[in-house]
Order: C-alpha cells, then structure tokens, then sequence
C-alpha cells in the first residue's frame, strides 16, 4: 500500500536556550519541554522512524509495514498517549496547548490502528480513512506547535529547533 503523505511529524526537535525574567507560565514552559517531555519525545521519534521507514517511498510491502507498525509504532505511540496524559502542567495557558497535542497524537493513534486493520482486512477504503486521520492528527500537532512558538514568545523564552 502506497502512503500519500509520510508522516513527518517531529514534533519535539527543539530546546530552550534563553530565558529572561522568569514567571510561572515560563517557568512552566521550561520545565515542560526541558524535563517533562523528554520520555514523550523519545517515545514519538521511535515511531516516527519506524513508520517513516515503511511508508512512502520506503513501503516495501504489506507484511514489513504491519510488523513495523504492530510491533514498534503502536507500542511506542500508545505509550506516548499514556506519556501525555500524566505530564504534569501547572498553568492553564500550557494545558490548553497540551491539550491540542494529546488530542492530535490520539488521532494519530487511530490512524495507525485503522492502517493495521486496512492490512488485514486488504481494504483500501480503510487506507483513504487512515490518510484523513493522519492528515487531521498532523494539523493538530502542527497547531500545537505554532501555540506553543507564541506562549514561548509571549514569555521571553526564545526556541532553537534542530
């Protein structure tokens, strides 16, 4: 199965390098993709890659992309969801940014389980689905992003993306 779009969703590549005049929501901010996020980041790259590496232009065939997702991708995502639902966030503007981010990493979750039950079942009508759910998961992944860009703004917290 060809995938549309890859999945190029990285969406922790970035450290905080400068901070002035510290507050609640910065210090927040800070302690939130310094600390907070660290297991969640490794969690979704782990995924990313392995999905990235059977989908696209790496698709071999169905077979190695089940395997990647049932074994690697579903794993580390479901982990991820779990990551994100227990990260601790002391102010109100953060958690509603969060928020965005869980909701678009579930779809993404679904998306995947869908691509695994689209290989099972040889339906190419539960594949266009998936595509949608992996195109809704990454708008709200990429709006999260920009959110969390403008809080760090509003903060004085300056971003590094690597």
């Amino acid at each position: 199965m060809r995938r549309k779009r890859m999945l190029a969703v990285m969406v922790f590549g970035f450290f905080f390098i400068l901070a002035a005049c510290g507050g609640p929501v910065q210090d927040d901010i800070l302690n939130y993709i310094n600390e907070e996020m660290k297991t969640a980041q490794g969690l979704e790259e782990k995924a990313v890659t392995a999905y990235e590496g059977v989908a696209g232009a790496n698709y071999k065939d169905d077979q190695t992309m089940y395997d990647a997702l049932v074994n690697v991708v579903l794993p580390n995502y479901t982990d991820l969801i779990t990551e994100l639902e227990n990260v601790p966030i002391e102010t109100d503007e953060l958690k509603e940014i969060h928020d965005i981010y869980l909701s678009g990493a579930k779809v993404q979750l679904s998306a995947f389980e869908k691509i695994i039950e689209a290989i099972e079942k040889q339906d190419s009508n539960l594949i266009a689905e998936a595509n949608q759910l992996l195109e809704e998961g990454r708008l709200q992944i990429e709006d999260y992003n920009e959110k969390l860009d403008e809080l760090a703004k509003e903060h004085n917290v300056e971003i590094e993306k690597e």
